[in-house]
């Protein structure tokens, strides 16, 4: 095990998953000015658009963190992240637009990066793969 390489990928699972657990709390607190936000924005069906947007902050974030599918979260995160870009951060000649919609483009890089070489070491996901070569070796060697 590489502890540097897996630290660092849960370090930076984490620090990426806080900023969508922050606006995730933010928007379960002022569910009704949150979705007078996106109806504001023009998206359709503004209730069903929020709680996408709770169960990717909250839930996919979760599951970030803890490495778990991370690969298909981290996916799924990223296209919610450009979504969001597009949809709420769109005015390009405002400077704040523009450095949202910016940084967002540059959240949804970091998410591919985690689909690309997935959730490192310490994570649900290399435990289970852990639990099933064990057990793929245990069946093989009562076979034999």
């Amino acid at each position: 095990m590489n502890s540097v390489k897996d630290t660092t990928a849960i370090i930076g699972r984490v620090l990426l998953a806080v900023l969508f657990l922050l606006s995730g709390f933010s928007k379960l607190a002022s569910p009704e000015g949150t979705i007078a936000y996106i109806e504001s924005s023009g998206l359709p069906f503004p209730v069903l658009s929020y709680l996408v947007a709770l169960g990717v902050e909250l839930g996919l974030a979760t599951l970030l963190i803890i490495g778990f599918q991370t690969r298909i979260v981290s996916v799924v995160m990223a296209l919610f992240t450009v979504i969001a870009a597009l949809a709420f951060h769109n005015e390009l000649v405002d400077q704040g637009q523009f450095i949202n919609f910016f940084k967002n483009i540059s959240i949804a890089g970091g998410l591919l990066q985690i689909a690309a070489f997935g959730g490192g070491a310490i994570s649900v996901d290399a435990l289970l793969n852990n639990m099933k070569a064990r057990a793929t070796g245990n069946a093989a060697l009562k076979a034999a």
